[in-house]
């Protein structure tokens, strides 16, 4: 097999067409999908979704009614982007059917003050036709979430929920005004769940009809999509009331951060398979014992219990740390020029690292995390894990003959490698990324209505550094 440097470098345009074609174009680097603040205007609105079993269900949701939105209506509703600081106005505008009655918009861990509306057991609300004026000052960075003050028992349940994202004064590649939020990438991560019983006897407008104490969701979401399409981009045509997409994809050791927003009724235990994750932030909080403190009360885990109402912000980062074997199948002995992926880079691949330095064969005298010299485990352009480099794949492959291939192998186990795939199979893995699949650890919530695949699923990829992400 030979190294993806030399044997790919004129197939990479064609792979990245092959690719684009899967899973689309995505917006700015580290960007979230959403609306910019401080002032939004949203309207409550119906519109239907589509599941992955193929089945249309009736939802409420909050539609983008600024002269610059389209006002369509959007699962879950769009997120808000605001700086530290602002204050943030938002004005809803009820456009439910009469049966809804009225409807209203709480924040979360905001201190909020009104105009218009009229009163409600939460807050003020937006009775038919009318609309209500929702202002706060974002105090606080962090992730946050917004849904329904009225009957949200059954308003949550019909689908007025989103997020909100308040980015501190050190600047938006940072989720706190602290070093350890810094980030490479962000995603937001919205979990819910549906009772289809609700919907259909919303759809029938038999309102007279519907227990929510008799509650049983059979669909899970991801961004208000289910597997397998929130693989799909961002604003794909066929789903033009789920926009977002969760399909993280990044290089190794970037720093990843998932915003994660949890609204609904259940609790789903959502794993994250490739390494694990650090809590750094819940409620728009960062866990911190102090001022200039950092996240030291921060914790790690392969799985994050989400709670009904509840965000977090969530580190992940995967670099190939004592996997044991070269991730891109680098021979022993021999040398990779970096400019040979970046010609802005210089020197050979891992030169930085001396493996006389530290006992053969064993890690108990590598730096850990936090030695002044842990950094230099790793190359400081590719972010390949040093130690392991030019270290044989441990594993005889079998023939191509007998083997099954799935759609997402890329016929090697290297990063950015070459194999085999059947005759005229392309793969949908044209970058040979990893994939790594992140969903509920709750059996059934892999499911639409009981049918795989579908449910609370995606993948995470990890690409080449060859490869250009948005």
């Amino acid at each position: 097999m030979r190294p993806h440097f030399f044997s790919r470098q004129t197939a990479l345009g064609i792979a990245l067409t092959a690719l684009l074609l899967v899973f689309g174009s995505s917006g700015a680097l580290a960007a979230v999908q959403g609306i910019e603040g401080p002032s939004f205007q949203l309207t409550a609105k119906t519109g239907s979704i589509s599941t992955s079993d193929g089945e249309s269900f009736l939802m409420w949701g909050y539609a983008d009614a600024s002269a610059s939105g389209n006002n369509t209506m959007q699962y879950p509703g769009p997120t808000l982007i605001v700086n530290q600081g602002d204050v943030v106005t938002v004005t809803l505008t009820n456009s439910l059917p009469a049966e809804a009655g009225n409807t209203s918009i709480v924040f979360p861990g905001q201190v909020v003050t009104t105009s218009g509306g009229v009163p409600g057991v939460l807050t003020q609300e937006a009775a038919t036709g009318g609309s209500v004026t929702y202002q706060f000052t974002a105090t606080h960075p962090g992730t946050f979430l917004y849904r329904s003050g009225s009957q949200p028992d059954l308003q949550v349940e019909m689908g007025l929920v989103g997020a909100i994202v308040v980015y501190p004064s050190m600047g938006r590649s940072y989720a706190y005004n602290h070093e350890d939020a810094r980030f490479d990438r962000e995603f937001v991560l919205v979990i819910t769940e549906m009772d289809p019983t609700i919907h259909r006897m919303v759809e029938y407008e038999e309102f007279n009809l519907i227990d929510t104490s008799a509650y049983y969701p059979t669909n899970w979401f991801a961004n208000g999509r289910n597997f397998p399409d929130n693989l799909s981009d961002d604003f794909v045509p066929w789903l033009p009331h789920q926009p977002y997409k969760f399909n993280p994809r990044l290089h190794p050791g970037e720093r990843v951060l998932v915003r994660s927003v949890s609204v609904g009724n259940q609790l789903h235990p959502f794993h994250y398979h490739g390494n694990d994750i650090e809590v750094i932030g819940e409620g728009g909080r960062l866990l911190s014992s102090g001022p200039g403190m950092g996240a030291d009360l921060a914790w790690q885990a392969a799985t994050r219990r989400t709670i009904p109402g509840q965000t977090a912000d969530v580190m992940w980062t995967w670099n190939a740390e004592q996997l044991g074997w070269d991730i891109y199948d680098h021979q022993p002995g021999v040398d990779y020029p970096r400019a040979e992926i970046d010609t802005t880079w210089t020197g050979n691949i891992c030169d930085n690292f001396d493996p006389l330095l530290y006992e053969p064969n064993t890690t108990t005298q590598l730096p850990a995390p936090g030695d002044p010299d842990y950094a230099d485990l790793f190359d400081p352009f590719t972010n390949e894990y040093c130690p392991d480099h030019g270290t044989l794949f441990p594993v005889i492959l079998p023939t191509r003959d007998s083997l099954s291939f799935g759609p997402y192998y890329a016929g090697t186990p290297f990063l950015g490698g070459e194999g085999e795939l059947a005759p005229g199979d392309p793969g949908l893995n044209a970058t040979a990324g990893y994939f790594y699949m992140w969903h509920s650890h709750t059996e059934k919530e892999l499911t639409s209505n009981d049918i795989w695949p579908g449910g609370l699923v995606t993948f995470a990829i990890v690409e080449h550094p060859a490869v250009p992400l948005p």
